[in-house]
């Protein structure tokens, strides 16, 4: 009972931020066509030629500048390394270095290596998530997962065995209890409906890598334990196995850190995607979600990501992150190597250092 007073007292602060911070920004309209650029050169585009509705409080030259900067800054960082755990991610080139902005009104900014498609991995969470939020609604979320920060590694048993329960959405015992809620009479409707739903935020086709996928499939074998233990106390709603391996499969879908620009600008526009103009999220559900993404999306290190860059973010071991500022746009970065905690070296700091010259966070009290 304390517990989950707990986390509504924390999401509900936290969204009630959130939603402060969007209010003071006009939503915006849906853009037109796409431009393209080569993935290692840094370039502006419009993906829209329509008038533009929203102040996103900076020039579209100043981001491209900082984009630029920030790549040059940590494009020779060789800190942390590639997942190994996963066998055909420690293949990846650990070089690889992208970052892309994707504004309220459809503008893309973009350096380095934007159009390689990596594995999507834990990024994948908050949009699945969001079609729970969608359509069964944040209660629903709390009393059948949870939304409490672990402050243990994203795949710890001992948070299951504590908590009696999957904790938060963002973590993998989660995230599998997310995949086991979406609504499907059997696990390719519900493998489908999740990668259409994913497709509509990026607002282009999507697939699973098959690499990635049987490489994950053939080592998963912590992650069946946790969707079995989640079983045995009655918070997973599928059969495990098969719940397993559609998270497996969500994770497996690629994307380059322009379609998941994409799919984070929609959060930052209010749930509505800024390409295409479609409603994904009831507008009074994006605070809770990113509410979650902030206290919970760096899993053991969101407390200081937090203190950092104070933006919702949310990490994935395939080298990705997206952040997102309500109203404004959203940040991608992608390189493989990681940290202690599972979060792209490069990619985080990038987006810290974007952050920390515009002076994003959401409580700095400027936005």
């Amino acid at each position: 009972m304390l517990s989950k007073l707990r986390s509504r007292l924390l999401v509900a602060s936290l969204a009630t931020s959130l939603s402060w911070t969007a209010a003071n920004c006009a939503v915006a309209q849906p853009p037109a066509t796409a431009d393209s650029s080569t993935p290692t050169q840094a370039t502006t585009t419009q993906e829209q030629a329509a008038d533009k509705t929203v102040d996103i409080g900076v020039s579209l030259e100043k981001l491209q500048s900082l984009a630029d900067a920030a790549h040059q800054k940590f494009k020779d960082d060789t800190d942390g390394k590639n997942a190994d755990y996963i066998p055909e991610l420690a293949k990846i080139p650990s070089e690889l270095f992208g970052v892309c902005i994707m504004t309220v009104n459809g503008d893309v900014i973009t350096v380095g290596d934007v159009d390689y498609s990596f594995a999507i991995e834990s990024v994948s969470k908050p949009f699945t998530l969001s079609m729970l939020l969608r359509d069964d609604g944040y209660e629903a979320v709390l009393e059948k997962i949870g939304v409490e920060p672990t402050g243990l590694p994203f795949n710890s048993v001992a948070a299951v065995e504590l908590h009696k329960s999957a904790v938060n959405p963002l973590v993998n015992a989660g995230a599998m209890a997310s995949v086991s809620m979406v609504d499907a009479d059997s696990p390719k409707a519900r493998f489908e409906k999740i990668l259409s739903y994913f497709e509509e935020f990026a607002d282009d086709d999507l697939t699973v890598i098959d690499s990635i996928y049987e490489s994950e499939a053939a080592t998963n074998w912590h992650n069946k334990g946790i969707a079995w233990l989640l079983d045995s106390y009655g918070k997973l709603y599928a059969d495990p196995d098969e719940v397993c391996d559609v998270y497996t499969k969500q994770c497996s879908i690629g994307v380059t850190a322009r379609q998941l620009a994409t799919m984070g600008a929609t959060l930052a526009n209010g749930g509505q995607n800024p390409k295409s103009g479609k409603r994904l999220l009831p507008t009074d559900q994006v605070p809770k979600l990113l509410a979650i993404m902030l206290s919970c999306g760096f899993y053991d290190g969101s407390g200081q990501w937090a203190c950092e860059a104070g933006l919702p973010s949310k990490t994935g071991v395939g080298g990705g992150i997206v952040s997102v500022v309500p109203g404004r746009f959203a940040i991608v970065g992608f390189s493989p190597p990681l940290d202690e905690h599972g979060n792209s070296v490069r990619a985080q700091n990038a987006i810290k250092y974007i952050a920390e010259e515009l002076e994003l966070s959401l409580f700095n009290g400027r936005n």
